[in-house]
């Protein structure tokens, strides 16, 4: 059976929402990561002192970093074509996760850090910020 046509055709053709949802979305998780980064900074700094609290920080700076660079990527993909957001998608997930490791790797080589707190820090708040805008986005809280 041979495919549609049009559908065939659809998948190359830009999106034709105006709006960039996927940045808005990776900026609903920036907005979140307000409440997330003093809770765990605070963690931190009970568990290892400041130097604990200044790595949370950063380890959730980075993640943070890192949705808003998969945000604003999937956005101009999504402007392009489907295919191109599709591999933008699946392509740019490994790429992010790669620069997350090299980000941090470069920091703790270079800065004298607490790892373990920028490590666990990051982790944490990549599942918390990912799972608060899962709910949000099942209960329809964004729009």
């Amino acid at each position: 059976m041979a495919p549609d046509e049009s559908a065939v055709n659809a998948m190359h053709q830009p999106s034709a929402e105006k709006r960039p949802v996927e940045a808005i979305i990776a900026m609903s998780i920036a907005k979140r990561a307000i409440w997330v980064a003093p809770i765990l900074m605070t963690v931190f700094w009970f568990t290892s002192g400041v130097a604990g609290a200044v790595a949370a920080g950063g380890g959730v700076a980075i993640v943070v970093a890192n949705f808003l660079i998969g945000g604003w990527v999937l956005s101009l993909a999504a402007a392009v074509s489907l295919t191109l957001y599709h591999a933008a998608a699946l392509v740019g997930f490994f790429i992010r996760l790669g620069l997350i490791t090299l980000t941090m790797l470069l920091v703790v080589n270079v800065v004298d850090i607490d790892r373990m707190a920028l490590g666990m820090s990051a982790i944490v708040s990549y599942f918390i910020l990912l799972s608060l805008e899962a709910v949000a986005v099942v209960r329809r809280a964004e729009r």
